[in-house]
């Protein structure tokens, strides 16, 4: 989770990143240096194993990947497993999350899983995070933060607009950075899960995408077009047949001392699940300085 004073403003994605690092891998990792990042599976079939029949896109393959956030508002709400991989020196950990998003509202809540020490003991409490427009509430923060207060951090002022900070991009971002879809290519017919799925791949510009985003994203990918290094973000993207997002992939590059590589996975299903989020009240909101 990124370290920082609360409401300090600008920090650069490489630094957010590195004090992700700092916070979830403990003994697993003894320093951030260069980090590499593969392909993570969030759960519910790894999407292998597409096959490209004749070789034709059914349709426009980029109008079909731009338009998977309005698939998702259609649809309402969904379940949803994240992951995010990081490496360094040879060691790799990665952070897992589970709960559940409102495409309409734009709001969600999830449980981040921390990776256990190298003797496979828990160090860190599940942490809760809501997801709202322009924010990201965490509970059981940890670096000081009391365990019965929250951190409210303003997503736009985050420079890599949460992308990663929050150690699970936010399934509403993830799929609003399709919206800056270029370059993509029909990979083929698998399925997810049992569903059947289409594969496509290609890469999102984060400022086209923020261009283009809903009004509670917007700002935040504004503030990572401006923070990363690249704006250009690898991906694979699995739509169902109702043009929904069942499945992406990211991968995030910027340079820090070395380039730092970062894979986040989103899996979505179970469509229509009710979703409610209750805000905490600001008495339990956090104000104090959190340790570096």
């Amino acid at each position: 989770m990124v370290v920082h004073q609360h409401r300090r403003r600008r920090r650069r994605a490489g630094e957010a990143v590195l004090a992700v690092c700092a916070a979830v891998a403990v003994a697993a990792l003894s320093a951030c240096g260069a980090a590499s990042g593969t392909g993570t599976d969030a759960g519910g079939g790894s999407g292998k194993g597409s096959r490209g029949g004749d070789g034709r896109p059914p349709g426009d393959p980029a109008a079909a990947v731009r338009g998977a956030a309005d698939a998702l508002t259609a649809a309402g709400s969904a379940k949803a497993r994240t992951a995010m991989e990081m490496a360094t020196g040879g060691t790799r950990v990665t952070i897992r999350g589970e709960g559940g998003v409102d495409f309409r509202k734009r709001m969600g809540q999830l449980l981040v899983m921390l990776p256990a020490d190298v003797k496979g003991q828990a160090e860190h409490r599940p942490i809760t995070e809501l997801l709202v427009p322009g924010a990201l509430y965490m509970k059981n923060r940890g670096a000081g933060v009391p365990d019965d207060k929250w951190v409210r951090l303003d997503t736009a002022t985050l420079s890599d607009g949460n992308l990663v900070t929050g150690g699970a991009t936010d399934p509403v971002a993830a799929a609003e950075l399709l919206r800056g879809a270029r370059e993509v290519t029909y990979v083929g017919e698998t399925e997810l899960a049992g569903t059947k799925v289409r594969h496509y791949r290609g890469t999102a510009d984060i400022a086209d995408a923020a261009r283009s985003a809903s009004p509670g994203t917007k700002a935040a990918l504004e503030a990572a077009a401006k923070g990363f290094s690249k704006d250009s973000v690898p991906f694979d993207a699995y739509l169902d047949e109702e043009g929904r997002l069942r499945k992406v992939r990211h991968r995030f590059t910027y340079v820090k001392n070395g380039v730092i590589d970062v894979s986040s996975t989103t899996l979505l299903y179970g469509f229509g699940t009710p979703v409610t989020v209750v805000l905490p009240p600001s008495g339990d909101i956090y104000a104090g300085k959190i340790a570096e």
